[in-house]
C-alpha cells in the first residue's frame, strides 16, 4: 500500500497507508485511551464502532475533534493527543457515561479491574458532574450469558464477541436501548 508521513504530538512518523490514528499513535508509544475499541490480533478481529469518543484527538485543519480509532491517517496529517481541548472533551464524555452508570463500584465484581474505573482515575474524574437518568433495565439471562444492561456503555464489545468470535449472532444493540442511551447522553451536551 505504501507509507505516508504523519506527525503525532510533534513526533514525525512513517506509517502504512490506511493506518488509523490510534494504531499510528500506539506504534509510536503514544497512549490514547479507548473504551469501545478492542482488537483480537490472533483472530484478526477489531471492534471499532467509534462510538464512545474517549479516543478523540485534535487534527490540524479540522474544527471538530476526531475519534482516533476510526480516523485514517493521511499524508502530512498533524495530530495532537493531549491538548486541553482534547482532555476536557474526554473528561466530559466520561462524566456523561458515568452519570448513567450504577454507582456501586465498591461492590461490583470488576472493582479494581475495570477499564471505566481506570480511565476515570487517569482523567481525574472523582465525582459525577451530571445527574443522569439512572435508568433501570432487567438483566438478560440465559444458561450461557448474563448481560446487565444497566452497566452497558454501548461499546458493543459483547456484540463483537458473540457475532464475530463465537459466530452465534444472539446479541445486538436493541434499537430501544440505543435510542434511550443516545437521548440520555445527547440531552446533557
Amino acid at each position: 500500500m505504501g507509507k505516508i508521513k504523519v506527525i503525532i504530538d510533534n513526533k514525525p512518523l512513517e506509517v502504512e497507508a490506511g493506518t488509523s490514528v490510534l494504531h499510528a499513535a500506539r506504534q509510536a508509544g503514544i497512549a490514547i485511551p479507548s473504551l469501545c475499541y478492542f482488537e483480537l490480533h490472533d483472530l484478526e478481529i477489531e471492534n471499532k464502532p467509534g462510538g464512545c469518543r474517549i479516543c478523540v484527538v485534535e487534527i490540524e485543519g479540522r474544527r471538530n475533534l476526531a475519534p482516533a480509532c476510526v480516523t485514517i491517517c493521511t499524508e502530512g496529517m498533524v495530530v495532537k493527543t493531549n491538548t486541553i481541548r482534547v482532555l476536557n472533551a474526554r473528561r466530559t464524555v466520561l462524566e456523561l457515561i458515568l452519570s448513567n452508570h450504577p454507582a456501586d463500584c465498591l461492590v461490583c465484581a470488576k472493582s479494581g479491574n475495570c477499564e471505566l474505573q481506570t480511565l476515570a482515575h487517569r482523567l481525574g474524574v472523582r465525582q459525577i458532574a451530571y445527574q443522569g437518568a439512572q435508568s433501570h433495565f432487567r438483566k438478560d439471562s440465559s444458561p450461557s450469558i448474563t448481560r446487565d444492561i444497566e452497566k452497558c456503555i454501548m461499546c458493543r464489545r459483547c456484540e463483537m464477541m458473540c457475532n464475530d468470535v463465537q459466530t452465534v449472532g444472539a446479541l445486538s444493540a436493541s434499537i430501544a436501548v440505543l435510542t434511550l442511551w443516545l437521548r440520555r447522553h445527547l440531552n446533557k451536551i
